[in-house]
């Protein structure tokens, strides 16, 4: 298997291996929306949506009534909805930028999935990341092609010619100016040490994930164990860089209606929030990639390991497919994780949310640098 498909010719590898990616973002992205009401009807004590259903798959035996309950069918009737849905369009907005916003929140949101590596197989003793680009400078690239997300709501907000989208616009843009710097530096400890002398210098997430399986002092423990203030600050960013309560203030409902999005309705407005979950995924698997190990199963177990002790370290499709897996796993429960916090923390004030990025995070970020840049040339002296 591996070796029909490592005669296939690149452009074609490339093609399946983004149809397949984009064709498991896409629903999983969908699907967001589903899950964050069953999760918040879980917080909250009640059942949530379980009454779609579609009538020849409900009468089989105790699968269907079960898919009923947990709204598995939700997600189809909601896709529907959306699709066949009336969508008007106000008279008093820019319609070509108007319909341009949408487009420009997907495009990033789904772009950025090919910088990400998703999994690996075993060449030998080697391993091999599963990804549509190993490319060296992979955050990098990602952090680029993400930030542009922003102008979606910015431009959301301005061809609505209406006082409230517009003012989700402005927050939008502020918040994500605010936090960005703090997330970049809080990965340069990341790479400073990965990037250590003696070690093969590369800006690659998939180096990074291969740096947490090795062997001896500089390697072996996830980075969340060895750099925890690291992890906290680029996960706080990530949440205001993604738009996620406490820190929704383009969209803040109880004082902006709906924010950015206040004139959509219909598919438009369902791309908007499918952006929004995609860019929630592509977050999720960064943060797993630098911080918990990637496709790695434990701390201090790399993927080879637990390979060989699970038997199928001859099997490189086994392999690729179980890294997948771990990897899916972990990102899954980020993505609780954000929605877990969102029903149980109350929104912040816009003010307080600009002085948490100025005055607390960015200089954590800075003095969190300057700690790691003294530690590690102090290792590098002793060794």
């Amino acid at each position: 298997m591996i070796e029909f498909w490592l005669s296939l010719p690149p452009l074609l590898q490339a093609t399946l291996k983004g149809l397949a990616v984009i064709a498991v973002i896409f629903p999983l992205a969908g699907a967001g929306s589903m899950a964050e009401r069953k999760v918040s009807a879980w917080i909250q004590g009640r059942p949530g949506p379980n009454r779609a259903a579609i009538p020849w798959l409900v009468k089989i035996p105790f699968l269907g009534r079960a898919l009923q309950r947990l709204g598995l069918f939700q997600l189809l009737a909601d896709g529907l909805k959306f699709f066949f849905k009336e969508d008007p369009v106000p008279g008093h907005v820019n319609k070509f930028y108007f319909f341009l916003a949408p487009a420009v929140a997907l495009i990033p949101a789904l772009t950025t999935v090919v910088a990400v590596p998703f999994g690996a197989w075993l060449d030998g003793d080697t391993v091999v990341p599963i990804g549509l680009a190993n490319v060296d400078l992979g955050l990098l690239a990602i952090f680029a092609v993400s930030s542009l997300g922003v102008y979606a709501l910015i431009l959301a907000g301005w061809a609505s010619n209406s006082k409230y989208p517009f003012l989700g616009g402005v927050r939008a843009s502020a918040q994500f100016i605010s936090y960005e710097l703090s997330m970049t530096i809080s990965v340069l400890p990341v790479f400073l040490w990965v990037n250590s002398p003696g070690m093969r210098g590369s800006l690659s997430l998939a180096r990074v994930v291969e740096f947490q399986s090795l062997p001896g002092f500089w390697g072996g423990a996830w980075f969340i164990f060895t750099m925890p203030v690291c992890a906290l600050i680029f996960l706080i960013a990530l949440f205001a860089e993604t738009n996620r309560q406490p820190f929704d203030m383009p969209e803040s409902e109880a004082d902006l209606v709906g924010g950015f999005h206040t004139e959509y309705g219909a598919f438009k407005w369902a791309i908007f929030f499918v952006a929004e979950y995609a860019h929630m995924i592509v977050g999720s698997g960064i943060f797993t990639l630098l911080f918990l190990g990637g496709w790695n199963p434990l701390p201090w177990v790399s993927l080879a390991d637990f390979s060989a002790l699970i038997g199928i370290a001859g099997n490189p499709l086994v392999v690729g497919v179980v890294s997948i897996v771990i990897f899916l796993l972990k990102v899954l429960f980020l993505i609780f994780f954000f929605m877990w916090v969102r029903w149980t923390v109350p929104r912040f004030r816009y003010d307080q949310v600009m002085v948490l990025g100025w005055q607390k995070l960015l200089p954590l970020s800075i003095a969190n640098l300057f700690f790691y840049l003294v530690v590690i040339a102090l290792l590098q002296e002793r060794l």
